[in-house]
């Protein structure tokens, strides 16, 4: 699926006939307010050939970054300068709530030309986007050979090994020839193909080897594959989870992992730009599910459905604050005689419930990435444990020290910073071991955490100190 293939003709995309050819080589610049501001004077003046001249030497992703800031009527004006092959990439650059509406005004056949200009995971992802009515138009509108790809990729759920493989690589058989392996080589690279190494397949297809390219240059031509290649190939299914694929390209080190099917078929690969975006992604679904939220409510969502998905979360830990309020109320008597434990209940609540909530994220994150794992598990618990008890010290003192001096009775400072000192502690265990424990059940763990446990800490970090109060209550009065 390159522009060799399927020359686009740039009258699609740009009726300005001072479409250069792209460059070998593209400088990066600071996209600042006073250029944008100099880039938005020559739209509105259609300085088409000066601002050709700015766009044409940049990088994709800073053409991007230039069409994201200007206004929704002026990008299709400086898009639509940039010519086809630079144009599909500059798409995949842009924010999605940009990208849609762009888009949504174009006929098919103007989409079809510019994602049969991408590899085939990419162009998967960019049809995956559009209203189904309107993918349909530009699959029809495609070759039949690069549509098919696109189809078969878009089968396979999108945070599988299939959903971000591409069906873009070199293969040979067993018994071809070296010299045969680098004429796949050479005809993969003109069309447009990054190339790590050749995989190796039998007569039905099953993947059996590899050949790092270096072993090509080393071997005679009339060398038999087989003999040479590399039999011990990583690989990996195509029903996986995305984040086992890239804790798995982490632990071998790797630059492309082929993807394989229930029959051991090579079917695609993944490369590790793949592998980048998909640790992007990953990192931000997490800290937006820790913080009861959704990764994509970002994206093209209106403020009701993104009010939607944050309700229910919201209502949950409202919930669960409500039992905090009971054992306030249970209390009520202590409160009255020292008024001033009511200064150092949001205190206490705060220190602890953050401390757990950055416990929570520290261990939903190296469970992503394969540093931490389940059959192991009291080995973060105990170095979580270890952190916690020099943080709660820490605090205990300092907040002890403070209620000391405030009230004037040592007592009230050993309550307030013993408190403070268990309060911390539990909050670091609960995070650390209930999104391990959501993990061993099937849950997900980012899920599990965040508010939940924020919540959780403040009814248990009043009631200890409440509690400890309560006992001690004749020594403070």
């Amino acid at each position: 699926m390159t522009e060799q293939q399927n020359p686009v003709d740039p009258a699609i995309v740009s009726e300005d006939p001072l479409v250069p050819s792209r460059p070998h080589g593209v400088k990066s610049i600071d996209i600042d307010d006073m250029l944008m501001g100099d880039i938005r004077e020559l739209v509105h003046a259609q300085a088409s050939a000066i601002l050709l001249n700015i766009v044409t030497d940049l990088h994709e992703a800073d053409i991007a970054e230039i069409i994201n800031r200007l206004d929704a009527e002026d990008r299709e004006f400086v898009f639509n300068l940039i010519e086809p092959a630079v144009g599909s990439a500059v798409l995949l650059e842009l924010n999605a709530e940009v990208r849609g509406p762009l888009m949504d005004a174009w006929p098919s056949e103007k989409i079809s030309a510019y994602v049969d200009l991408l590899p085939s995971d990419d162009a998967a992802d960019l049809v995956a986007e559009l209203p189904p009515s309107v993918a349909e138009k530009v699959l029809r509108s495609m070759p039949v050979e690069d549509s098919s790809d696109v189809k078969e990729l878009m089968q396979y759920r999108p945070d599988s090994a299939g959903g971000i493989m591409g069906t873009d690589f070199v293969s040979v058989k067993m018994n071809d020839t070296v010299n045969q392996a680098i004429r796949e080589v050479r005809a993969g690279a003109k069309n447009g193909m990054i190339i790590y190494a050749v995989y190796v397949v039998d007569d039905e297809g099953v993947l059996v080897g590899e050949l790092p390219l270096q072993t090509l240059v080393l071997h005679s031509p009339n060398r038999r594959v087989y003999k040479i290649m590399e039999p011990d190939v990583k690989n990996i299914s195509t029903d996986v989870d995305q984040e086992e694929v890239a804790a798995m390209f982490r632990k071998y080190n790797l630059i492309a992992l082929p993807v394989v099917d229930t029959n051991g078929k090579l079917v695609g690969r993944i490369s590790i730009d793949d592998i980048v975006d998909v640790i992007e992604e990953e990192h931000n679904e997490d800290v937006a599910r820790l913080v009861g939220s959704d990764a994509e409510e970002l994206e093209r969502r209106s403020p009701t459905q993104i009010a939607m998905l944050r309700l229910p979360w919201v209502l949950t830990t409202l919930v669960i604050e409500f039992f905090a309020g009971l054992v306030i109320h249970h209390f009520d008597q202590t409160l009255s005689q020292v008024i001033l434990l009511a200064s150092f209940m949001p205190i206490i609540s705060a220190i602890s419930g953050n401390t757990g909530l950055q416990s929570a994220a520290i261990i939903v994150r190296a469970m992503s990435t394969g540093h931490v794992t389940l059959d192991r598990w009291w080995h973060p618990l105990w170095r979580q444990i270890q952190t916690t008890l020099i943080i709660g010290a820490a605090c205990g003192v300092a907040i002890g020290l403070v209620g000391a001096i405030w009230q004037g009775v040592w007592v009230f400072g050993a309550v307030v910073g013993g408190s403070m000192f268990v309060s911390v502690n539990i909050s670091g265990v609960v995070g650390t071991t209930v999104p391990m424990i959501s993990k061993r059940m099937g849950f997900d763990p980012a899920l599990t955490a965040g508010p939940f446990e924020t919540a959780f800490q403040d009814v248990v970090g009043i009631s200890i100190f409440l509690w400890l109060a309560t006992v001690l209550l004749r020594w403070m009065v």
